[in-house]
């Protein structure tokens, strides 16, 4: 098993290309599971989580032909996808249980084929994630659900058909199930409390340019008039707003000056807003965003939140940034329970953090020292490693498939702007 070792103090300086967003090329991989055409994604990451989802939809029929990377390692590769015989309508779970974003098969097989088995999803261990909410959606646009020995069954032996679907609460992954197997149903589907995300808005831009019939993408409501069959298509993916707000923390903890090649700035305004807030100059050049240090990090507050709120996804992440602001921070965690596992591991570089229900109060020290540490999931990794970029001496993060699972190349990015990084084996 890998290990990161981190030797910190160096401020960071120079540029760091965002790579395609795993939160948006998942999502848009599954899309071929609508179309006998081929479906071609750009700008896809190289990551363990896209991998896994690869073998899947190969377990399923699908040939996946993967093109090398332009313009050098650190870009994304394009890979087209052609689902026009698909074999299998059983995602097992011996894949399945590598990754939560499996459950995303679900959806298209049920509106293609008329069935759909999958087994019940894996991935980190940040809280009880469940799966309700996308089969009551497909409940409503008439699937039949079975659950037994650990896999769920969907059937709709006459097609899908249009409903309104409304979610109790905002869930990113029932929003996009819903819409890749709405865009095949019969007549209007309308998504009541749909999920806001950036990532959402690039699946129906994809879903578009195959044929279907989305309006409303980015808003509370969307509506998808169903149509009798979907065409291949070439899209883009676009750039990981998570990645970029991780370096973007990166270069305000080590007082640094990084330029984010590609990252769109709309895409993560609630991140960028926290970071002016502690202290950081934010500035949009050319299509990217470029964040420096202006002296001493300051002390802030967030509530993470459903987009266009502060991203769960990079609560970690802030935690590490808070660790060595001056004064105190307040960090609450409102999407998921059981996300705070990383305040054990950075008290071990020397964090002073009390947490009371969802609530972490950080108070900042300018003396974190290097330790090993564990990851626990993967944006709890980062946050690990971005806490050895500052602390004194050297610091060891294990467990890094959860890193791999999200970042791509990180050590090699952070590397080209002066970090002192190895990945090593454990």
């Amino acid at each position: 098993m890998e290990k990161l070792v981190i030797s910190g103090g160096t401020p960071l300086h120079g540029t760091i290309p965002i790579s395609g967003a795993k939160n948006a090329a998942l999502p848009l991989m599954c899309t071929c599971l609508l179309t006998e055409d081929k479906v071609t994604l750009e700008n896809l990451p190289r990551l363990a989580d896209i991998t896994t989802l690869t073998d899947l939809l190969n377990h399923l029929g699908v040939t996946v032909t993967i093109e090398g990377g332009r313009g050098g390692m650190l870009t994304g590769r394009s890979l087209t996808f052609d689902a026009h015989t698909i074999n299998d309508t059983v995602a097992p779970y011996d894949i399945v249980r590598k990754m939560r974003a499996s459950i995303l098969v679900l959806g298209p097989l049920v509106a293609r084929m008329g069935e759909a088995t999958v087994s019940l999803p894996g991935g980190c261990a940040i809280g009880n994630r469940p799966i309700d909410l996308h089969l009551k959606a497909l409940e409503a646009l008439g699937a039949k659900i079975e659950m037994e020995q650990g896999y769920v069954r969907a059937t709709a032996a006459g097609g899908l058909k249009g409903g309104r679907v409304r979610f109790p609460f905002v869930s990113v992954g029932a929003t996009e199930n819903i819409l890749m197997a709405a865009a095949l149903a019969k007549g209007t589907t309308t998504i009541e409390n749909a999920a806001r995300e950036p990532e959402i808005v690039d699946l129906a831009k994809c879903l578009n340019a195959m044929g279907a019939r989305i309006t409303g993408a980015g808003h509370e409501t969307i509506t998808v008039e169903g149509v009798e069959k979907l065409h291949g298509c070439t899209h883009a993916v676009m750039p990981d707003r998570i990645e970029a707000g991780s370096y973007a923390v990166a270069a305000l903890m080590t007082r640094g000056d990084l330029l984010l090649e590609g990252a769109k700035a709309d895409d993560m305004q609630a991140t960028l807003d926290t970071l002016t807030e502690a202290g950081g100059i934010v500035s949009v050049e050319d299509g990217s965003v470029r964040v420096k240090a202006n002296g001493h990090v300051q002390g802030f507050n967030v509530v993470t939140q459903p987009f266009p709120g502060f991203a769960t996804d990079m609560q970690a992440q802030f935690m590490a940034l808070a660790c060595v602001a001056d004064g105190a921070s307040v960090i609450t965690e409102a999407i998921f329970e059981n996300r705070f596992m990383h305040v054990s591991e950075l008290t071990r570089l020397g964090a002073n953090i009390t947490v009371k229900g969802s609530t972490a109060t950080v108070r900042g020290t300018q003396k974190l020292k290097g330790a090993p540490v564990m990851a626990t999931d993967l944006r709890a990794s980062m946050g690990l490693a971005l806490a050895g970029l500052v602390a004194a001496g050297e610091t060891t993060v294990n467990r890094l498939y959860h890193l791999d699972r999200g970042y791509e190349r990180l050590e090699e990015k952070l590397k080209a702007v002066g970090a002192r990084i190895e990945r090593m084996p454990g």
